[in-house]
């Protein structure tokens, strides 16, 4: 049996990693400053420590005597500088690598973690892939993930007040979108068999690329709004609404830069989709859910 050390365990991708190793009799170490969602898991096993993932001190205790690791960049929303919060979270935790007994990291990533400039959320996944490939004698796995599927049901409340869904991406742009649970899926199967070496990267698409025309009409059917209308939002009217929602200036500066670099082709000029990197659940499947946060919305 082997030793995990999961950041971000009760999280979408988090969660069923931590269930499927405590699953297979495996030692499970989680981390979390808030200990109100950690119940289900503790109770099954996995061993709760409570600190702060910025802190590399405390990172280098949990990492003790560990073989493997799952992790990823919290997003801080409200950050004053998002980029730096980033920064600050991917260091301390390649800090605490370099001291650590742990051999395999399975890391979340982005599309878009190519670019070196202007990813916007996503810099902050291009700089950890870079402080990770700088420690020796560790193999690192990282997964690009396409657009979360997720990321739709902070619209349902638009759906349901004003009839319309719309977001800053252009109306027939294609992007790869992706349940988180399918992210997590091959996150777990890579730390069962750790079967991965040197630094590398894969990518984890979803079932095929959309428009968000093509989201508005399934999401749309789902509610029985048939012929819902999708909107490209200007970005200055795009920020308002974001900020209008009780989000971050930094955060939300750095989410126009992504849609921006989306929009431009940027994000998504470093990947093919392929059978490996295709994962099953579809946006139709998906509805189901975006139903229920609707109907609760």
């Amino acid at each position: 049996m082997k030793s995990y050390v999961i950041i971000g365990a009760t999280g979408n991708t988090g969660k069923p990693i931590t269930l499927g190793l405590l699953e297979q009799g495996h030692t499970v170490r989680i981390i979390a400053r808030n200990t109100a969602k950690t119940k289900e898991l503790t109770d099954k096993g996995a061993i709760l420590f409570q600190g702060n993932i910025s802190d590399s001190e405390f990172l280098k205790k949990v990492f003790e005597g560990a073989d493997a690791l799952y992790t990823l960049v919290a997003i801080d929303p409200q950050s004053v500088d998002f980029y730096a919060t980033q920064v600050s979270q991917a260091s301390a935790v390649a800090e605490a690598l370099k001291a650590s007994t742990i051999k395999h990291v399975v890391a979340l990533s982005s599309v878009g973690a190519h670019l070196t400039s202007g990813a916007g959320v996503v810099q902050g996944l291009q700089k950890m892939e870079e402080l990770f490939n700088g420690i020796p004698g560790i193999n690192m796995l990282y997964l690009r993930a396409g657009y979360f599927l997720e990321n739709g049901l902070q619209m349902a409340g638009m759906v349901k007040m004003l009839g319309l869904l719309g977001t800053p991406l252009k109306a027939d742009l294609k992007i790869p979108m992706v349940a988180t649970k399918d992210i997590a899926a091959v996150a777990l199967k890579h730390l069962l068999a750790l079967d991965f070496t040197g630094k590398s990267h894969e990518y984890v698409l979803g079932a095929r690329d959309y428009t968000y025309e093509e989201i508005a009409s399934i999401y749309g059917n789902a509610v029985d709004k048939p012929g819902l209308r999708y909107i490209q939002f200007p970005y200055d009217d795009a920020k308002k609404a974001f900020m209008m929602m009780g989000l971050g200036e930094s955060f939300t500066d750095r989410m126009i830069e992504f849609t921006k670099a989306l929009n431009d082709g940027l994000a998504g000029a470093a990947h093919q989709r392929t059978a490996e990197n295709t994962t099953p659940t579809t946006a139709e499947e998906f509805a189901l859910v975006f139903r229920d946060v609707y109907e609760n919305s």
